[in-house]
C-alpha cells in the first residue's frame, strides 16, 4: 500500500489517512485514494450485478458503480442512517464508490505504530486487502490497500456494471 507518507519532526514516517467506520470496526485507507466523500445518493440497481454491488450513481454526469463494504466483508447489511457515505475512490483507473457506516477523521499517525495483522485472523480467509493494524492510544485502526479488495475477475465485472 503506498501511503502518503511525509515525516513529523523527529523524522519518522507518517501515514494520512481517511478512516471510516464499518459496525464497530474503524478502517483507514490512503487520502491519496480518496477522491471524495459524500452522503448517500439515490443508487440505480443493476439486474444480475454481484452481492456486495449496490448499484450505480450519478456523480457530476459520470456514471460509477458503488459497492457496499459491509456486504464485501461479510457483515450484514443494515438500513442506511444519515452518518452513511459513499467514499469515492480511483481503483486502476477506475472510478468507484464504498458505502461506509460513517467516515471518522483525517489522520497522521507515525508508521512505527503500525504492524502487520495477526496471522490467525488472516489465514483462512482472503484478506490481503488487511495491510496492517495502527495500535492508537485508545482504539486499532485496520489499514486497507482498497485495489486489492475485489479481486482482478471483479474489476473487470464493475467495467461492465458502469
Amino acid at each position: 500500500m503506498a501511503e502518503t507518507q511525509k515525516t513529523d519532526a523527529s523524522g519518522s514516517e507518517l501515514l494520512q489517512l481517511v478512516s471510516f467506520n464499518i459496525g464497530e470496526e474503524e478502517f483507514g485507507v490512503d487520502i491519496l485514494k480518496v477522491q471524495e466523500i459524500n452522503r448517500m445518493l439515490n443508487v440505480t440497481q443493476v439486474p444480475n450485478s454481484p452481492s456486495y454491488v449496490d448499484g450505480v450513481i450519478n456523480l457530476r454526469g459520470k456514471v460509477i458503480p458503488v459497492i457496499d463494504l459491509r456486504s464485501r466483508f461479510g457483515m450484514p447489511r443494515i438500513a442506511h442512517t444519515k452518518n452513511t457515505r459513499i467514499v469515492v475512490v480511483e481503483l486502476v483507473g477506475k472510478t468507484v464508490g464504498f458505502v461506509v457506516d460513517a467516515v471518522s477523521e483525517v489522520l497522521r499517525i507515525p508508521k512505527s505504530i503500525t504492524e502487520p495483522p495477526p496471522q490467525t485472523v488472516t489465514q483462512n480467509m482472503k484478506t490481503d486487502y488487511i495491510t496492517s493494524v495502527a495500535k492508537l492510544e485508545d482504539r486499532l485502526l485496520i489499514l486497507l490497500d482498497l485495489e486489492k479488495i475485489l479481486s482482478d475477475g471483479e474489476k473487470t465485472q464493475l467495467q461492465g456494471a458502469a
